[in-house]
């Protein structure tokens, strides 16, 4: 019988250091507060606007004493400003990035007959080229991570279920957020070949519809959460712990093997046919 090496720490992040971008609410607050409670001891939030980072980190600090929470706040859908982050991290990490979260991004609903130029170039900013560059420009923190450490570095991209079959259409359309999913989602595959030889593991996750500010505009205009609820295979939309428990499985050493993957998490939602009632 194979022995199993030290399973008690299998799911464990103790002593990482990590980095959520978008960290300051939704989702990527949910990301943030899974790694503290894994046992990062070093985690550093970013977003935009700097009172939210701020909340952010004080609700994250009461969650563990011994944690180190920092926020750097920055607009990282221009890329001087990327430059501006990872700097300003290299700093304070003392150059060494075990986990990256490419969380930030944005989303925008509009008929296809006025979808403007500006709105399409908006959201490819944040969700694609942004990303790219973040990967990019960390890329020597995780490779000192990955060669101070017996374990790889991990990024995950957060794509969405839209960018694995057909987004909003109509009066809402999603056109440019569900091209940029896609893309976020084929970019981080091809990561995965470039940056698993030098110790840094690239896995996506897509989830499906989850309660929050970026998403309650599309909810309510597809009748609510319990209508949309019915539409999924496990009968309900996601929970703060669907998000949680994926980050920290892929970033942990349970994932050790895992590479290039995408795990969408949405209950089943985007393998029913189209037309099928539930």
């Amino acid at each position: 019988m194979s022995q199993i090496q030290d399973y008690p720490s299998l799911f464990s992040l103790a002593g990482k250091t990590a980095v959520v971008t978008g960290g300051s609410r939704g989702l990527g607050l949910h990301v943030a507060t899974g790694l503290i409670l894994a046992g990062c001891t070093k985690l550093i939030i970013t977003s935009r606007k700097a009172s939210a980072c701020a909340d952010a980190v004080r609700s994250l600090q009461a969650l563990s004493t011994k944690a180190t929470i920092l926020s750097l706040p920055a607009d990282l859908s221009k890329p001087s400003e990327v430059e501006r982050f990872v700097k300003e991290l290299t700093a304070v990490t003392d150059g060494k990035v075990d986990i990256l979260i490419a969380n930030a991004g944005a989303t925008w609903g509009e008929a296809f007959d006025t979808h403007s130029d500006a709105a399409f170039d908006k959201v490819m900013n944040l969700n694609v080229r942004s990303v790219f560059n973040l990967i990019r420009l960390c890329t020597p923190l995780l490779e000192n991570a990955a060669r101070q450490s017996s374990e790889k570095a991990r990024v995950v991209t957060v794509g969405s279920v839209a960018g694995l079959h057909i987004g909003g259409i109509g009066q809402y359309g999603t056109y440019g957020y569900a091209a940029s999913k896609a893309a976020v989602l084929h970019l981080t595959k091809h990561l995965a070949v470039e940056l698993g030889p030098r110790g840094i593991l690239l896995n996506a996750i897509a989830p499906g519809f989850f309660p929050s500010k970026m998403a309650s505009g599309l909810i309510a205009a597809s009748g609510g959460e319990e209508a949309m609820a019915r539409e999924v295979p496990d009968g309900r939309l996601g929970k703060p712990e669907d998000i949680v428990g994926s980050i920290v499985f892929l970033c942990s050493r349970a994932a050790e093997h895992i590479n290039g993957a995408v795990l969408p998490i949405d209950g089943g939602k985007h393998v029913v046919p189209s037309g099928v009632k539930l």
